[in-house]
């Protein structure tokens, strides 16, 4: 196990009625920006809750932060927390609400071109506090430091951290999920899956708290997700699968131990370049990951297979190969296809997301050995 430091500042509140709650929460003088996406809270009844709760607070609001969420739009929402003089955030969404609030809180402390801190390797470490009402489970933001911002006009899809973006607390109420579409419940278990299985499918760390901590929230989401994609109205199996994302990209399993986040970072690319839900850009690049590194990959691929899946026959090989599959066919159980064909994405888009990762002088991996050849190569094999 390697050295490490870990401090998570982030106060869950978890459990259904939890939203009620921010009427303590947040000190009564702040001037509150309530930050939200395409509007379904005003469907499902997030809002009123919101707004109860907050009713002695002097509050005002920002909706349309997009699916990926855009620099253009979240100027706009600096521009007029600026002009309103707001000093706290409140995220009322998933992980893009919450990492675009990140990414305003942010922008709100930093002098010069916010575009900086995603494009240069600059430390920022000031922000306006937030602090989150989830909506949707995926990301994991609700309880990191990390934001992911997109720039359509240029087409890139980049992510800095920032230790001031820790939310000072994070309401989960899992009846939230309720009123999702399947597609959404889809994505955030896809993404949650390789959230772990990025942290863990390393090589052999000796870190076997880690490893069983990642492997019992793959094996939660496996077992739940059949019954979420029937009955989304479950309140333990929401709850549990509430749970799992936010203990997913919390930094409890990563303490100790190597990573790997090419899946993500070519995934983003495809984004970029396509407009392709996050979920599904995973669940397309991940299969290629751990077959073009099989070799590399190997222990870790046995241990996952095994404990995981219950995959115990077969030579070293077919067991491999087997838990490779026994992935694909989980994302495909989830009704996402993993072929880049089926999405109609072919050379040109293999060959540009490989010369971009070049021209940066990149290479990804828990080994720092996936190059862009590498990664030509696992595109391909998903092809």
């Amino acid at each position: 196990m390697n050295n490490f430091i870990f401090q998570n500042p982030t106060k869950i509140v978890f459990g259904k009625g939890e939203i009620a709650q921010l009427a303590n929460l947040i000190p009564s003088d702040k001037k509150i920006m309530i930050t939200y996406g395409g509007g379904s809270i005003f469907k499902n009844g997030i809002y009123e809750q919101v707004k109860e709760a907050l009713k002695k607070h002097t509050t005002f609001e920002f909706g349309g932060i997009e699916a990926n969420p855009e620099y253009e739009t979240l100027m706009r929402c600096v521009a007029e927390c600026r002009k309103e003089g707001i000093d706290y955030l409140l995220a009322v969404g998933g992980g893009s609400v919450i990492d675009g609030t990140k990414f305003i809180g942010t922008a709100l402390k930093y002098e010069g071109d916010p575009w900086e801190f995603l494009e240069k390797p600059i430390v920022v470490d000031q922000a306006v506090p937030l602090a989150t009402v989830l909506t949707i489970s995926a990301t994991g933001s609700e309880m990191n430091k990390g934001s992911v911002i997109s720039r359509r006009e240029r087409k890139q899809k980049l992510f800095f951290f920032n230790d001031a973006c820790y939310p000072q607390f994070s309401i989960l109420d899992p009846t939230v999920l309720y009123s999702l579409p399947k597609k959404q419940v889809a994505n955030g278990l896809i993404d949650t899956f390789v959230h772990v299985v990025e942290q863990y499918m390393t090589f052999d760390n000796k870190a076997y708290v880690q490893d069983y901590w990642a492997e019992g929230i793959l094996k939660t989401l496996v077992e739940i997700a059949p019954k979420l994609m029937a009955n989304q109205e479950d309140y333990d199996n929401c709850a549990n699968f509430m749970y799992a994302a936010t203990m997913a990209l919390n930094g409890f399993i990563v303490m100790g131990v190597a990573e790997d986040w090419a899946t993500h970072m070519i995934g983003q690319e495809i984004t970029a370049l396509h407009g392709l839900d996050h979920g599904v850009t995973l669940a397309l690049v991940y299969p290629g990951v751990i077959s073009v590194m099989r070799e590399d990959k190997k222990e870790k691929l046995l241990q996952y297979g095994e404990r995981v899946f219950g995959i115990t026959e077969g030579t070293v090989d077919e067991r491999v190969e087997k838990a490779i599959q026994a992935t694909e066919s989980f994302f495909n159980s989830l009704g996402v296809k993993t072929r880049l064909s089926d999405y109609n994405i072919g050379e040109d888009t293999i060959n540009e997301i490989a010369e971009r990762f070049a021209a940066k002088n990149f290479v990804l991996g828990e080994k720092r050995n996936i190059t862009p050849d590498k990664i030509r190569e696992i595109l391909h094999h998903v092809k």
